[in-house]
């Protein structure tokens, strides 16, 4: 059986060897698309472009000006002596958001009055606008609380502050986008590579005739499905590790657990992204429709459905339901586990088995498939 089965194996590779196009992409496209996501895909905001209409003009103003200017994420950019043009900057977009400190601000806050200032943010995109007005309310806050414990030393007295409130984020402590995002881009990629390349393999057979002589020699479906797969396998694996040290040299994404068990759980991953390819040929007829096929099934689930990006807890639970038909969604849990957390095994030995089941039911179906095609020419 081993004879056949590394004979099988023998010829996928020496195939791949010939399509220098095939691997060219298996190489250079994870590399790149990692390169691009992780440079592009950025939801750090530092630098934001504030304009100033300061009518007060007063020291107390210039000060809570100062202590904006002085974080690194805002950047004033202009002072504006006229309100006719706070809608040009925000229309030019050459502010992100314009602070407005009323003429009477200082009197009505030295007299005890409520005294505020308007922030005026540019709402198109809407993250980025409930980002600012975190961060201006922080700012404000902050200015106030210091303002009041001013005055109230000035005059002998000191406020106890009755509750202190001191977030601290674990495992991302900085918050850095890359740390969030690189599992996911790790996830999303092998799939993509593992799941097109097996379908095209075997796809590519049934359009030159040739898989019915594989069909037709003594070899068990089963063991040509391993043989077909096996180098699609290594070649994935092997992109794996590139991956990693690529995340570690450009992002600085360290591994916090154990190596080992990433590589493990990485090729029952990689089992259950293969298996989706054999289910895919089984399926179509033509490269062009098991490529389609294949990009549909792996870009989109892993983009949307696997908790990359949008949470999953916040989606429908028909939605949540159907997520569970996406074998991203388990690894990128396990991922964050032992890249992020550096936790065991015990914490995601659930995830591992669904991979598991999921490859297995897939590789069983399209066996079955194919013996049915098979039987009925």
């Amino acid at each position: 059986m081993f004879t056949k089965l590394f004979a099988v194996i023998k010829k996928e590779v020496r195939q791949l060897k010939r399509d220098h196009r095939l691997l060219f992409v298996i190489f250079f496209f994870p590399v790149m698309l990692l390169v691009l996501f992780g440079y592009a895909v950025n939801f750090d905001i530092k630098n934001i472009k504030l304009a100033v209409y300061d009518q007060d003009r007063s020291d107390i103003s210039r000060e809570i000006l100062n202590s904006l200017s002085s974080s690194e994420y805002f950047n004033i950019v202009a002072y504006i002596n006229d309100h006719s043009e706070i809608n040009k900057y925000l229309d030019d977009k050459n502010a992100q958001c314009v602070v407005v400190i009323p003429k009477d601000f200082s009197k009505k806050l030295y007299s005890g009055q409520d005294a505020s200032i308007q922030y005026l943010i540019d709402g198109v995109e809407g993250t980025t606008a409930t980002t600012i007005q975190n961060f201006v309310n922080a700012a404000t806050f902050s200015f106030s609380g210091k303002f009041a414990q001013s005055i109230l030393t000035k005059y002998g007295t000191d406020l106890p502050v009755p509750v202190s409130f001191e977030p601290v984020f674990w495992y991302n402590p900085s918050l850095e986008t890359a740390k969030f995002l690189v599992p996911g881009l790790i996830a999303m990629i092998l799939i993509i590579i593992a799941v097109i390349s097996v379908s095209l393999s075997i796809v590519r057979e049934k359009e030159r005739g040739t898989i019915e002589q594989l069909n037709v020699s003594p070899l068990h479906s089963l063991s040509l499905l391993i043989g077909k797969i096996t180098p699609y396998l290594i070649i994935s694996f092997v992109n794996a590790g590139f991956i990693l040290l690529a995340s570690y040299f450009l992002f600085g994404v360290e591994v916090k657990g154990s190596l080992i068990l990433l590589f493990l759980t990485t090729l029952i991953f990689l089992f259950a992204s293969t298996s989706m390819g054999i289910f895919i040929s089984a399926i179509a007829n033509s490269q062009q429709v098991a490529f389609t096929f294949a990009t549909f099934f792996s870009l989109l689930p892993s983009l949307i459905l696997s908790g990359f990006i949008f949470p999953i807890d916040n989606m429908p639970v028909v939605i949540q339901v159907i997520t569970n038909i996406n074998p991203t969604k388990f690894f990128l849990v396990i991922l964050r586990n032992i890249m992020l957390k550096g936790v065991g095994i015990e914490t995601f030995y659930d995830q591992v088995l669904y991979m598991i089941l999921f490859g297995s039911v897939l590789i069983l179906l399209g066996t079955v498939i194919n013996k049915k095609k098979t039987s009925a020419t």
